[in-house]
C-alpha cells in the first residue's frame, strides 16, 4: 500500500510557483484559423454518496448532482460518469440488488430523469456505471439460485466434483466461496458472486439491462470489470480463448445498444500493462480506460522527467488506430476511486499536480477526471479514504456538505470549491483554463498524435494534427527555465500559455519551469 507523505514544503513551494504567474493564460484573441469553439471531450467521475447532499441526512443524492450541474459547466467537462446508483448493501453500490431501480439513498427515478434533463439541457452528457459481471448475494436471482432447481442456479458459477476449490481468482486471492454444502465463484469477494455467461437467459437479460437504461435517457455506460466476464482465474490472464470469450460478449451487447443508441458512448474498465493488451476491446467497446498511460503521466510529473512517455504515447496510437482506424480514441486518466488519488501520489507538491494535469487535459481523445482531484484532494487507502465527501466548503459542517465519512487525508481548508472558485491562480482554475484550452483548438480533442523528436528530458513534447492544422504541445516538467530549439519546424507562434512568460525568439522558445505551450 503506497505511503501518503505530507508535502508541506513542496505545497509551499508550489503556491509561490502560482503566484509567480503560472496560471497567465494566453489573451482569447491569441485564436487562429486552427481553433474552433466546441465541447471538450472531458469527462467527470462522480460518487454521488460524497458529491452534494440536497437534503441534509448527509448522503450525496441525484439531486444534489442536478444542483451542482453549473459547476460542472463552468469546468467545462462534456460528460460525467456516475458511479454506481443502483440499490445495494454497500457504501459502494459494487454489488446490486436491483438493476433496475435507484438507490433510495440517492433518490428515486423521477429525480434521475430530472437530471439527465438538466444535465442535457448543458451539453453534458451522463454516463452510469453497469456492474454486470456479479451481482451482490443479496439479489433475488442469487437467492433464488441457491435451490438447484431453479432456473437461476444456472446463472451462477458452481463447483463440480472435479473443481480446485484452491484455485486462485484474477487477483490471486480466493476464488471459490462456501454456500453449506456448495461453493460458488466470487472473482471480488464472497458478497459478489460471478454471473455465467455461458448462460444464454444471463447474456440477453444484460443487453435488456443495457437498453432499459438507454431508453431512461443514459448516453452511455461504464463497464466495470469489463475483462473479468471470463477472465476469473489467474491461469486465465494471458489465454486468448479467454480474450476472445470477453470480446464476443461485448460485441453481442454493443449490437444490442447499437439497436437502440448507436452513438452510446461505452468505456471499459480493462486492466491491462499495455495498449497492445487493451487495442482489442476497442473492437466492440468505444474505449477502455489507458492504466498503463496513468501510471507513466504521475511519474513523470514526479520526476520531473518525460522518460519514454513519447515513445509510449506513439505505441499507444498505432495499436488503438490498428483496430480503429482512426486516433484519437483514447480514454487517458490520472487516477480513480480504486487507487490513491493523484495528489498524495505526488506527495502533495503542487507543481506536480499541475503538470500532471497539463499532460492529461493536452491528449487527443476523452480524458477523465476523478471529481476532486481539480481541486487537489489527497487520498490513501483504504477505498473509502478514496471516496470521501467533495470539499465544497472548509467547514465540513456547511450546508450542503456530504457527511458520510470524515476527512483522513488532512487537506486544508484551502482546499475547497469556496477557496478555490475565488483564486484565480487556484488548482480549480487552472483545470478551467487546461480544458478550456481543449475547447477552442480541435487537434487537442481529436488530432492524430506524432512524436516530436527533442533530446531535453525534461520537456514532454508531441505534435496533434487535425484538418485545422497541425500544433506542438509542450511541458516544461522541471523546475528551471528550458530553452528549446524551433530551427525550421513550422512552429513559431504560441498559440496558448500557461505562465506569461513564455516568449520565442531567434528560433527558440524560452519555458518557463512548470510550464506549457501550445504553438502552431
Amino acid at each position: 500500500m503506497p505511503t501518503r507523505r505530507p508535502g508541506f514544503i513542496a505545497l509551499a513551494f508550489g503556491i509561490l510557483l502560482v503566484m509567480a504567474g503560472q496560471l497567465q493564460a494566453t489573451p482569447p484573441t491569441a485564436l487562429s484559423a486552427t481553433t474552433t469553439s466546441t465541447s471538450s471531450d472531458v469527462w467527470y467521475e462522480i460518487f454521488v454518496r460524497s458529491w452534494y447532499d440536497s437534503d441534509g441526512d448527509g448522503v450525496g443524492d441525484l439531486n444534489g448532482v442536478t444542483a451542482k450541474l453549473d459547476y460542472l459547466q463552468s469546468l467545462g467537462v462534456s460528460g460525467i460518469w456516475l458511479m454506481p446508483i443502483n440499490p445495494s448493501p454497500s457504501y459502494h453500490g459494487y454489488d446490486i440488488t436491483d438493476y433496475d431501480a435507484i438507490n433510495p439513498q440517492y433518490g428515486s427515478m423521477a429525480d434521475f430523469a430530472r437530471l439527465l434533463s438538466e444535465a442535457h439541457k448543458r451539453g453534458i452528457k451522463v454516463i452510469i456505471d453497469l456492474v454486470i459481471n456479479h451481482t451482490s448475494d443479496q439479489h433475488p436471482w442469487f437467492k433464488a439460485a441457491r435451490d438447484p432447481a431453479s432456473p437461476y442456479h444456472r446463472w451462477y458459477h458452481w463447483a463440480g466434483p472435479h473443481t480446485d476449490l484452491r484455485a486462485e481468482d484474477a487477483a490471486g486471492s480466493q476464488a471459490w466461496h462456501a454456500l453449506g454444502a456448495a461453493h460458488y465463484l466470487g472473482d471480488f469477494s464472497s458478497n459478489m458472486p460471478d454471473l455465467d455467461y455461458d448462460t444464454p437467459a444471463v447474456r440477453q437479460q444484460m443487453v435488456k439491462l443495457g437498453q432499459y437504461w438507454l431508453r431512461k435517457g443514459v448516453d452511455g455506460f461504464r463497464l466495470d470489470a469489463a475483462q473479468h466476464i471470463y477472465y476469473d482465474f489467474k491461469a486465465d490472464a494471458n489465454n486468448p480463448l479467454t480474450l476472445q470469450k470477453n470480446l464476443d460478449w461485448w460485441s453481442e451487447f454493443r449490437r444490442g445498444m447499437n439497436a437502440v443508441n448507436p452513438a452510446a458512448y461505452i468505456v471499459g474498465e480493462v486492466t491491462r500493462d499495455s495498449a497492445a493488451e487493451l487495442a482489442p476491446y476497442f473492437k466492440p467497446l468505444s474505449a477502455v480506460f489507458d492504466f498503463p498511460l496513468a501510471a507513466r503521466l504521475v511519474d513523470s510529473a514526479r520526476a520531473e522527467r518525460a522518460g519514454d512517455l513519447a515513445s509510449m504515447l506513439a505505441r499507444t496510437d498505432a495499436a488503438y488506430r490498428k483496430v480503429t482506424d482512426k486516433s484519437a480514441v483514447d480514454a487517458p486518466f490520472l487516477s480513480n476511486h480504486d487507487q490513491q488519488r493523484v495528489m498524495s501520489q505526488l506527495g502533495g507538491n503542487a507543481p506536480h499536480m499541475r503538470m500532471a494535469a497539463a499532460m492529461l487535459l493536452t491528449l487527443p481523445g476523452h480524458p477523465f477526471i476523478y471529481y476532486g482531484e481539480e481541486l487537489g484532494m489527497r487520498g490513501s487507502k483504504p477505498d473509502p479514504n478514496l471516496r470521501e465527501p467533495m470539499r465544497w466548503h472548509g467547514d465540513p459542517h456547511d450546508p450542503g456538505q456530504t457527511r458520510w465519512k470524515t476527512f483522513s487525508a488532512g487537506d486544508s481548508p484551502g482546499v475547497s470549491v469556496d477557496a478555490e472558485q475565488a483564486d484565480d491562480e487556484s488548482l480549480l482554475n487552472y483545470y478551467r483554463t487546461l480544458i478550456g484550452w481543449r475547447r477552442d483548438i480541435g487537434a487537442l480533442r481529436d488530432g492524430a498524435l506524432r512524436t516530436w523528436p527533442l533530446a531535453n528530458p525534461h520537456i514532454a513534447a508531441w505534435q496533434l494534427d487535425d484538418a485545422g492544422g497541425p500544433v506542438l504541445v509542450l511541458h516544461n516538467l522541471s523546475s528551471q527555465a528550458q530553452d528549446i530549439p524551433l530551427g525550421n519546424s513550422p512552429f513559431h507562434h504560441v498559440l496558448r500559455h500557461s505562465r506569461s512568460d513564455t516568449t520565442i525568439q531567434h528560433e527558440q522558445l524560452s519555458l518557463p519551469p512548470y510550464s506549457s505551450a501550445i504553438l502552431n
